[in-house]
């Protein structure tokens, strides 16, 4: 039985060790530039590793050309891009943070956060 509470103690001891890397590994997130790009770079969004978009760019001449389905063609690309980069960065940084425990349902867990690799591109 003090086997048991031992493995128990153990568990709460990664939990907790496991919480702190996760406040730091989110601070990283959030100073992450990720861009993501469209049109040979003619559109370009640049995220950060919580998927909060900081910028966007799009070169003047799409909108000269005045071909408006395909410039909101290549803003969904470009934001799909830079979405599926962030969510990469995500994914390897969470790795980091998981060290090789293996805790049930931690993949399904990072999946549902759009941080693993279930997550949709």
């Amino acid at each position: 039985m003090l086997k048991g509470l031992g493995d128990i103690a153990s568990l709460m001891k990664q939990a907790k060790e496991m919480q702190g890397r996760m406040g730091e590994i989110q601070d990283r997130l959030a100073l992450m530039r990720i861009r993501g790009s469209a049109g040979g770079g003619m559109v370009a969004f640049e995220v950060n590793g919580k998927q909060d978009v900081i910028g966007c760019t799009v070169d003047p001449t799409l909108f000269e050309s005045g071909d408006r389905e395909m410039l909101e063609e290549l803003v969904v690309s470009a934001m799909n891009d830079a979405l599926h980069k962030s969510r990469q960065a995500g994914a390897e940084a969470m790795q980091e943070v998981a060290g090789g425990l293996n805790i049930p349902g931690l993949e399904g867990m990072m999946s549902k956060l759009g941080l693993g690799s279930g997550g949709s591109s």
